[in-house]
């Protein structure tokens, strides 16, 4: 164990994660790409979202006591993630986390893990009739 604070910690614990969340939905709801993928009431999504990012950042485990692994290649499957889902969705991430002004070193943290997820996630190319196999 470690005496370092942890991001979720160093992030001032629920609060900014969860305005992080509603700003990044409040986005999703306005992108004509995006908002197709996402189920019409997106408060589950949101609630989920919050649970894991903050369990991941070092927060409690309540997503992993609420549904389990995250699995999240599996979890995000059936969803069609190509390159240009995968821009959008980590622009208005990353404009969220600007948005809250988490500050350094947990502004960093939060965007190359936003950065580093949206890219494996990505499922489908940009080709027709070309699919990634996950």
């Amino acid at each position: 164990m470690t005496d370092q604070p942890t991001i979720y910690e160093l992030a001032g614990g629920d609060a900014p994660f969860r305005e992080l969340v509603e700003r990044f939905y409040a986005r999703i709801e306005r992108d004509p790409l995006l908002r197709p993928l996402f189920p019409e009431d997106l408060e589950p999504g949101k609630q989920g979202q919050f649970l894991f990012i903050t369990q991941y950042f070092g927060g409690p485990p309540r997503y992993n006591q609420l549904r389990g692994h995250p699995r999240l290649r599996m979890r995000h499957a059936p969803f069609a993630v190509d390159q240009a889902a995968r821009d959008a969705w980590v622009g208005h991430m990353l404009a969220a986390v600007d948005e809250v002004g988490f500050a350094e070193p947990v502004r960093g943290a939060l965007r190359d893990y936003f950065e580093r997820a949206a890219t494996f996630m990505i499922n489908r190319t940009n080709s027709p009739g070309i699919e990634l196999l996950g």
